[in-house]
């Protein structure tokens, strides 16, 4: 289930129905599907996207995308560092940005009206950043994730990127029990 955290009002949302609700406020949608697939942690792209099938064209249908893949990021994925260069600075697109957590977990960034709000995904959440929102995304501690992306345009994700710096002032922590310390 995600986690809502907006450090300028000093507020986390973990209950779904709040979550659903704030994200749906700033034109966010969220949904969390409690019936996760069960598709084996060595699932080829294709055995994800089939398994899924049913759920991705309802979203096609939806909101007029034309093409689904999944992406696969690792602690070892070649050109990670460059890869979450492209992810992790403030930027906007033409189309929407759709993403299924499938495994792992991400912290989304979304700016509105002059704040930050940090969205944690984990497996089962679904997220639509509406084209032209301002946002940026950043890996865990874990650097895991596998999500399934739907785009508008078969060219695929393309970032507008804004030089705001915002991005920096702003640490990719995950809020989850792991990165709790423990008081022994």
């Amino acid at each position: 289930m995600a986690i809502v955290d907006i450090p300028k009002e000093k507020v986390r949302l973990t209950d779904n129905d709040e979550v659903k609700a704030y994200l749906s406020g700033i034109g966010i949608d969220y949904e969390r599907w409690e019936n996760l697939k069960q598709v084996s942690a060595d699932a080829t792209d294709q055995e994800i996207l089939d398994a899924y099938s049913d759920e991705i064209d309802l979203l096609k249908e939806r909101g007029g995308y034309v093409t689904a893949d999944v992406i696969n990021i690792v602690p070892t994925t070649p050109g990670l560092d460059a890869m979450l260069g492209k992810f992790n600075k403030e930027h906007r697109h033409e189309e929407d940005e759709v993403r299924f957590i499938v495994k792992g977990h991400g912290l989304f960034h979304i700016t509105h009206e002059g704040k930050v709000v940090a969205i944690e995904m984990e497996a089962g959440d679904l997220i639509r950043v509406p084209r032209g929102t301002l946002h940026w995304f950043n890996l865990c501690g874990d650097k895991t994730v596998r999500a399934i992306r739907l785009f508008q345009d078969i060219a695929g994700w393309t970032p507008h990127y804004t030089e705001s710096g915002i991005d920096v002032n702003y640490q990719p922590l995950c809020f989850g029990v792991s990165y709790v310390p423990h008081n022994v």
